[in-house]
């Protein structure tokens, strides 16, 4: 296992997916799984446009001392690996569009064809009340994946969970799942003429 190819691999996708609004300066999770019982991951402090050798850790899933400047999200992303064999890569956005989307309906059914080729239709996972949402995360996300077999997961107001086995695949369905969203929401009657999507 190279883990700077791996490293090098996150902070390249992190970069991309930062100038795209997935991530915010100090929102957000990126991870691998380097051997069966551990994963590297951004710290807590890291700024997705920057990610070098000093932002992201590498964690066994026993906890340790370094599991204090790891991401928030650290707990959900172990999880996630320690139930689906078939997780690599994981990560947590929250890019704008399919945020926004999912505020207001229950299911995103993409209209356009790549969204409608690659996805089909999302079901939007409802946490219900946010005051909690932390404690009961790590078990319901990986739940949800294992039930609804699926990779990925929108969070009403929250953001999107995914994994893979490849990371440019991972990426490429978030990146054709936020543009259904896009156009879902250009398309709407309901849209506002005056809003401005760039």
């Amino acid at each position: 296992m190279n883990k700077g190819h791996l490293k090098r691999q996150l902070s390249s996708l992190s970069l991309s997916m930062f100038r795209k609004d997935f991530f915010g300066i100090y929102h957000g999770s990126i991870s691998a799984k380097t051997e069966s019982s551990r994963f590297i991951i951004n710290s807590k402090e890291a700024i997705f446009d920057a990610i070098d050798d000093k932002s992201i850790i590498e964690l066994f899933y026993k906890r340790d001392y370094r599991w204090n400047q790891a991401s928030i999200d650290a707990k959900i992303h172990q999880n996630i690996y320690a139930e689906i064999s078939e997780a690599k890569y994981i990560c947590f956005t929250m890019p704008q569009f399919t945020t926004a989307y999912s505020i207001n309906h229950n299911i995103i059914t993409p209209q356009d064809y790549f969204g409608h080729k690659e996805l089909g239709s999302i079901e939007i996972y409802n946490p219900k009340q946010f005051e909690d949402w932390y404690d009961r995360a790590q078990s319901e996300i990986t739940k949800y994946f294992q039930t609804k077999k699926t990779n990925i997961i929108v969070i009403r107001g929250y953001g999107v969970y995914s994994y893979s086995r490849d990371l440019h695949e991972m990426a490429k369905k978030l990146a054709i799942l936020e543009k259904s969203c896009r156009l879902l929401m250009l398309s709407s009657e309901n849209a506002n003429s005056s809003f401005d999507f760039d």
